[in-house]
């Protein structure tokens, strides 16, 4: 007989996510995901300038703070075929760079790696040993006996304290943990260090965003001004400390984030390389562009899909469509004018908010009926996965370099077969690396700055700024590799306002419910078959819903079948 629990909310990510399972047999054998919180930034953006709205849909996410505003900005654009000064583009691109580098290592250390990683374990561990397998593992300096001595001593006066703040209620000891006391304390230890260095890279943003996080952005190209000699610009110096950060960036990706990743990586891949795979469909837009917005064949990420897996061909996906993308609201608290079973593409899209379920804390949903505020978007009815796996499959696939030998030289170091790159440890996998790149790429677009503001210190084109040749109706939308994946924007203008407005964003995709077919998207489908030691200390869950970085979070409860409290967890 099944036993159903409640994952309510999943803690450390961003937002409201719940998770519903039933374990047969020691394993998931059905898996709802329902998002439990409604923003409604559609509606609060309808008839303003558009040329405001990256404002409001920038405080969307806080995490990943500025992808809504910069894929608003491109929206606007290409409804007017606006093109951006090389100098802005080269911003931009750094902007995003900055964005990948926070939120990926953020991702891994702080809301991923209490996965894999027992705390408590790091307190059985010989400091000696640990520096050994820690200078075995890179040249990070950070690494001598004394400094994980160090290291043990601040743990265990928290935990003699009875007080463990940021690590507290873990499911230290769960048999799920397979790495040694000495990795454990090489982990907690970057854990601590990239706390502090996450802090420093986002001033980046504040150079040439003016803050963090919801840095500026403007239609035509951004509203900063570079002048090496002018203390008021972006001058040499602050030009000099954006460089010192990336290089920064840099080093402790290849130093620290890597090698950890590869260490993890290595003692789970058996299990875990075969767990957590869900949908066999993966949809990435691509992005950076190195020649304008517009030429595709420019972006470092390529755009195309993958089907059923299949790394031999890559598919054109055309976002203007209306046969390629709708989303589906038959599962979702909404309303369509032309019924639940209507499918929308985002420029016919509707935000009618229509709550059905039961009264909140969301007790005894019905799954067969509607179930979650997240609408279900399709690419010609099927299912996609997005995110930092679906970026780096579609790249290999395509055969874009660094993409392809980064992922086979992985894939040779850990023993694995490409089939591992479908798992929970591949999608885990996928982000490091995809990290790695932009850590290079960032430095690449930096230097083409520098060189490119020689002869042109243009940031943006007031011409077409001012809107004075905008037609009367026009739409457009804004393309984006978000760092959790695919995210779209779609606005229609008439007389200069915004007559409608959809976002279809990465989680939309992957935390989608079940469609009018019963198909299941990417949360759920990667939860069927993931083995469960105690239903009452779900961490196997947690480590593959967090693989995705979800951005729908505080405080965990647990409800039995029949809705009664089991257990909670307050931070972890």
């Amino acid at each position: 007989m099944a036993e159903k629990i409640v994952v309510d909310p999943i803690t450390r990510i961003e937002g409201h996510l719940r998770i519903e399972a039933e374990i047969e047999n020691g394993k998931i054998k059905e898996a709802f995901s329902s998002g439990t919180m409604v923003r409604g930034i559609e509606t609060i953006v309808r008839d303003r300038d558009p040329r405001d709205v990256w404002a409001f849909v920038g405080r969307i996410c806080g995490v990943c703070t500025s992808m809504h505003s910069l894929t608003s900005v491109r929206a606007v654009e290409n409804a007017f075929n606006i093109t951006i000064p090389k100098n802005a583009e080269l911003v931009r691109n750094l902007m995003e760079c900055t964005v990948y580098l926070h939120d990926h290592v953020v991702h891994f250390y702080h809301l991923h790696a209490l996965d894999w990683v027992d705390v408590l374990s790091s307190l059985k561990a010989d400091p000696a040993a640990a520096s050994a397998a820690a200078q075995k593992l890179s040249n990070w300096p950070n690494s001598s006996k004394g400094y994980f001595s160090d290291i043990q001593t601040r743990i265990k006066k928290v935990v003699e304290s009875g007080q463990l703040g940021i690590f507290a209620n873990g499911y230290w000891g769960h048999p799920a943990y397979k790495l040694t006391p000495e990795q454990n304390l090489i982990a907690v230890a970057h854990y601590l260090e990239a706390l502090e260095w996450q802090r420093n890279v986002v001033k980046i943003h504040t150079i040439f965003g003016g803050k963090n996080p919801h840095p500026n952005y403007i239609v035509g190209g951004m509203p900063a001004s570079i002048n090496l000699d002018e203390a008021n610009a972006i001058n040499s110096e602050r030009l000099a400390f954006v460089k010192k950060l990336l290089d920064e960036a840099k080093t402790f990706v290849d130093q620290v984030y890597i090698p950890d990743l590869l260490m993890i990586g290595g003692v789970y891949k058996n299990d875990w390389g075969k767990i957590g795979g869900g949908v066999s469909n993966y949809l990435s837009y691509g992005d950076f562009p190195t020649e304008g917005y517009n030429d595709v064949d420019s972006y470092k990420m390529p755009r195309g899909i993958i089907l059923d897996r299949d790394l031999s061909k890559v598919h054109p996906v055309d976002a203007n469509s209306p046969e390629e993308i709708k989303e589906y609201i038959y599962r979702s608290w909404y309303k369509y004018s032309a019924g639940d079973k209507a499918g929308l593409h985002p420029y016919n899209g509707e935000t009618e908010l229509n709550y059905t379920g039961p009264k909140p804390p969301y007790k005894n949903l019905d799954f067969n009926d509607k179930y979650s505020w997240v609408k279900t978007p399709r690419w010609k009815d099927l299912p996609m996965e997005v995110g930092p796996l679906s970026r780096m499959l579609v790249a290999y696939a395509a055969g874009a370099e660094p993409q392809k030998t980064l992922i086979n030289n992985t894939l040779k170091a850990l023993d694995l077969p490409a089939e591992a790159l479908f798992s929970t440890i591949g999608r885990t996998a996928a982000r490091g690396l995809e990290t790695k790149l932009v850590a290079d790429w960032a430095l690449e677009f930096y230097d083409d700055l520098i060189k490119n503001i020689e002869s042109d210190s243009r940031m943006v084109d007031h011409k077409l700024w001012s809107g004075e040749k905008w037609p009367k109706q026009a739409q457009g939308v804004g393309l984006s590799e978000a760092p959790r994946g695919a995210l779209a924007h779609f606005v229609k203008i008439e007389n200069r306002r915004v007559k409608n407005y959809q976002m279809v964003v990465p989680t939309t995709w992957n935390a989608s419910p079940r469609d009018e077919k019963g198909n299941l998207s990417a949360f759920e489908s990667a939860l069927i078959g993931t083995p469960v030691h105690d239903p009452k200390i779900p961490l196997e869950i947690l480590r593959t819903i967090h693989s995705f970085d979800p951005c729908l979070a505080c405080a965990v409860h647990l409800y039995d079948e029949k809705g009664s409290y089991v257990h909670r967890m307050d931070t972890f």
